[in-house]
Parts: C-alpha cells; sequence; structure tokens
C-alpha cells in the first residue's frame, strides 16, 4: 500500500537524483554571445578557426562574408562544431550588386541576418545630406531584404560619429532608414569617437541587433593589436554598459578585436567575462524578425 511516508521518500528520490540537472541549468543559463569571424581570420585554416570559437564554448558565430568557401562546405563545418551563424558582414557593394545571391547563400547556411561592416572611403558622406541620402538607400535595401526573409543591421566605426548641427552621422542615417534597418554598434568605436556607449546604447533603443564586444587598452599600451583590449581588459565600463545593453534591447554580443595578438586567448577571455557578466534574461524588446516570402 502506497502510504504518505513512501510517497515523500519517493519524492525525495527523484528530487534528489534532479538535483545536478537542476544545479547545471542554474549555473550555465544560456547567453546571447556570439564572435565576428574577423578576429580569428590568421588562426589557420577556417575548421581551426571554429574549433576555437567551440572550445571557448561559444555556439554562434558572425561570419566574413562566404569565408572564402561554398555554403555547402561553410554549413558542413557549422554543423561539425554545433555553431550557427546568426549574421554575416557583407560589404555594401554586394549588397548592391546581388541582393539575391546574397540571401541565398546565407539562407544556405541558416542565417536571416546581413551586416553592412564598413564603408570604403569613397562611400563615406560628408555632410549631413550626404548621410541621410544613404539612409535612406540602406532603408530601401533594408525593405527589400525584409520581403526575401531577412533583416538588415549597420556596423559602425568611429567616421559615423562626426556631428552636424546636433545628430552624427549615425543617427541621420537611421533617422532616414526608417524602422527595417537595424544597427549593430561597435562599444569600442563609439568610445574612440568621444561618445559614451551607455548614451549610445539608449539613443538607439528598440533598434539593436547586437553590440561588438570589445575594449580598448588605456592609451600607450597593446599599440601592436591597435590600441584594442579583450572584453573586461581595457578602460571601457562594462558594469554600466552591459545593463544599459540589456535595457535598451540589444540580442546578441558579439565578441572582437581587429588585431589580436592571440586570437584564442582573446575569444576565450571574452566569452568568459560575458559569461559572468550578462544577465540571464534576454532583452525584452527585441527587434522584430524579418518577414518570410
Amino acid at each position: 500500500m502506497n502510504t504518505p511516508a513512501r510517497r515523500t521518500a519517493t519524492l525525495a528520490l527523484l528530487l534528489f537524483a534532479a538535483l545536478p540537472v537542476l544545479a547545471y541549468e542554474a549555473a550555465s543559463p544560456h547567453k546571447p554571445i556570439a564572435v565576428q569571424m574577423y578576429t580569428l581570420r590568421n588562426a589557420g585554416p577556417l575548421d581551426q578557426q571554429l574549433k576555437i570559437v567551440h572550445d571557448a564554448g561559444v555556439d554562434a558565430v558572425e561570419t566574413v562574408g562566404t569565408q572564402g568557401v561554398s555554403a555547402s562546405e561553410l554549413k558542413q563545418l557549422l554543423d561539425r562544431y554545433s555553431i550557427r551563424a546568426i549574421s554575416s558582414h557583407v560589404p555594401l557593394a554586394e549588397l548592391r550588386k546581388d541582393l539575391d545571391g546574397v540571401v541565398a547563400f546565407n539562407r544556405s547556411i541558416g542565417n536571416t541576418t546581413l551586416v553592412v561592416p564598413y564603408l570604403d572611403a569613397k562611400d563615406r558622406p560628408t555632410d549631413a545630406a550626404g548621410w541621410t541620402a544613404l539612409g535612406l538607400e540602406l532603408g530601401g535595401i533594408a525593405t527589400q531584404a525584409r520581403a526575401k526573409g531577412m533583416q538588415l543591421a549597420y556596423h559602425n566605426h568611429d567616421f559615423e560619429l562626426v556631428d552636424f548641427d546636433g545628430s552624427t552621422g549615425l543617427e541621420l542615417l537611421f533617422a532616414a532608414a526608417g524602422p527595417d534597418l537595424l544597427t549593430e554598434l561597435d562599444l569600442a568605436w563609439v568610445a574612440r569617437a568621444g561618445h559614451d556607449p551607455a548614451a549610445m546604447l539608449e539613443t538607439f533603443r528598440g533598434r539593436l541587433f547586437a553590440v561588438h564586444a570589445k575594449d580598448n587598452a588605456p592609451k600607450g599600451h597593446a599599440e601592436d593589436e591597435g590600441g584594442f583590449a579583450a572584453v573586461g581588459q581595457g578602460v571601457l565600463d562594462w558594469n554600466t554598459i552591459l545593463p544599459a545593453a540589456a535595457d535598451a534591447g540589444v540580442r546578441w554580443y558579439i565578441i572582437e578585436h581587429d588585431q589580436p595578438r592571440d586570437p584564442a586567448k582573446v575569444i576565450q577571455a571574452g566569452a568568459d567575462y560575458l559569461r559572468r557578466h550578462l544577465p540571464a534574461r534576454l532583452p525584452a524588446s527585441a527587434p522584430r524578425q524579418p518577414a518570410k516570402e
């Protein structure tokens, strides 16, 4: 007969058996951390680069275009290391020339976010009207991409943050682009341009696909690494930045370093720091997903 004492003992045994799983889940909540593959461009073959990401405990990457391989080969390598592509840096010239081809490649690898990574000197506006015109163009591309099941974001450096009568070039660009264009804020470059990263995050609240999580070394240090540092090892105030990022709706924290002496060490350090300091919850104000064809 099933007595209350026996039921209590059974429940205790079930709870005891579940404790290791519960403890693991409590200690290891999923964090939206990815690696920008540009950081690993000098770290050997693509297979080795992805192994470094995997060994750092990260399961998402932002690719650099096609990574120099076919879509099937890239997907095979990503699957080998249980990594997914959450975005891809695609030059503006390619988006202008062959948006359909770019979309087809990225669909094949399971990616739904394209990012304009950089503007060549010839494409950089020099006045407010130019930034507005570029914003209108990018907004149009973003709308086309959305109709194809993709979203488009823009990644900044420092030249977009020049002031034009109270507004930066980046603000003018996004004001003209409309809601379909998202932003990928590079926080180290924001700081280098003399702006407060936390305040800039608030400026783009609700449009933040991701941030590039990298640090600036103290002035005069790490000159052979472009003056950059691993996340949490430089001068940026991450204790202020990370809560501001979560509050503003950032969906992904993408580890990057432009000139790392030791890419694997930088990625491991960045991943460890973000796992310790990111809030467990995902942002409530995540950007909307693109429509499907």
